[in-house]
């Protein structure tokens, strides 16, 4: 069974520009996934652009909440409170809407596909940064690659949620900060392995 969640509801209330734009978006994505059903693709489009739009609806709402207390007598103190329990609310909502997403895209989907419809709305991050990993530290051990994977994986959870390029690269970068600080530690010097990396890829260029 093909089941959408919420299909055209998202559309109120937002501009057509914007619903035309996330729809642009995520059929992006969904013509990267090898959908041979018509019905179905539009399904999977769908429940990805009302994706965008339900997140863009409650990061506004929580950034008019926050601006809205300039405009309130307060204490810097009362105002980082304020902030911090609006900014946990609207979390709490994402998170909820990240879970029912996922499964709305399992049920329609592959498990593969979901990989691919989470590294669309990342701009395929994860399998880029993992391969630089690889071709950087030639010697990895598989326990080592694991990990490298799993949190660039965890990473792209929380980019998927993010309300702009600039906030999802900001997701991979808190991440990758972990993998270097894990990589150090077993030992490697990653300031040296990347200029040895830089190096070969420039002695390949050149032959």
């Amino acid at each position: 069974a093909l089941i959408a969640i919420g299909c055209g509801s998202g559309q109120k209330g937002f501009d057509p520009e914007y619903v035309k734009v996330t729809n642009e978006r995520a059929q992006r994505i969904v013509d990267d996934l090898g959908i041979s059903s018509g019905d179905k693709e539009i399904i999977v489009r769908d429940i990805i652009a009302e994706q965008y739009r339900s997140l863009s609806r409650i990061q506004d709402d929580r950034d008019a909440k926050i601006q809205a207390l300039d405009a309130m007598k307060m204490t810097e103190i009362q105002k980082d409170e304020a902030i911090d329990k609006i900014t946990s609310k609207a979390q709490k909502k994402i998170d909820k809407l990240h879970s029912k997403y996922i499964k709305a895209l399992e049920r329609n989907l592959t498990e593969q596909q979901v990989v691919q419809v989470k590294d669309g709305m990342t701009y395929g991050v994860v399998p880029l940064t993992y391969k630089g990993y690889l071709e950087m530290l030639p010697a990895l051990t598989k326990e080592q690659k694991e990990v490298i994977y799993n949190y660039l994986v965890e990473a792209r959870e929380y980019a998927m949620d993010a309300g702009s390029s600039d906030k999802k690269h900001w997701w991979f970068g808190k991440y990758k900060g972990k993998i270097n600080n894990y990589l150090s530690a077993q030992g490697y010097d990653l300031n040296k392995a990347s200029k040895d990396w830089q190096a070969r890829i420039r002695a390949e260029k050149n032959n």
